[in-house]
């Protein structure tokens, strides 16, 4: 039997500690700037924090667990506003364990109190927890550090 074919994504992955993000947004929603200041809090604290892709990312269903891998024509670079592509040092592959999504920029933002039913994502198949965010929010990182402490106690 074969294994499903990897569908690309308009996203980006990451590694804090054993929790892969997706992040997911329009285009200039801050996806890559959010993903570069997460691995930024990982290092300086400590913590395994690596990209798995930026921009465009490969997913697919393996044995009930999303998997993320990069675009093979850029592993390893990530765009930083007003500078370009830069390289990082980047994980080949790596098990999703959550969805960021991030408002659009400019927009109205996340309704204050997320509805009931917004608490998870189907990618895939494959049933993830969710975690609306705003760049705009100075807490932002920190707020995705709770979710993830919380997704590691329960």
């Amino acid at each position: 039997m074969s294994e499903p074919k990897a569908a690309y994504m308009h996203a980006n992955a990451l590694l804090i500690g054993e929790t892969g993000l997706l992040v997911r947004g329009a285009s200039g929603s801050g996806k890559s700037a959010l993903t570069l200041r997460l691995v930024g809090w990982g290092k300086s604290n400590r913590s395994y924090a690596r990209l798995i892709g930026d921009d465009r990312v490969a997913l697919a269903s393996r044995g009930g667990r999303l998997v993320a891998r990069p675009h093979p024509a850029i592993a390893g670079l990530i765009e930083m506003r007003g500078v370009g592509l830069i390289r990082v040092d980047f994980e080949a592959a790596g098990v999703i364990r959550a969805v960021i999504d991030l408002a659009p920029p400019g927009g109205q933002g996340h309704p204050r109190h997320p509805l009931s039913d917004s608490g998870s994502t189907q990618i895939c198949g494959v049933s993830l927890p969710r975690c609306a965010a705003e760049i705009r929010d100075s807490a932002v990182v920190e707020k995705i550090i709770h979710f993830i402490h919380y997704l590691n106690v329960k």
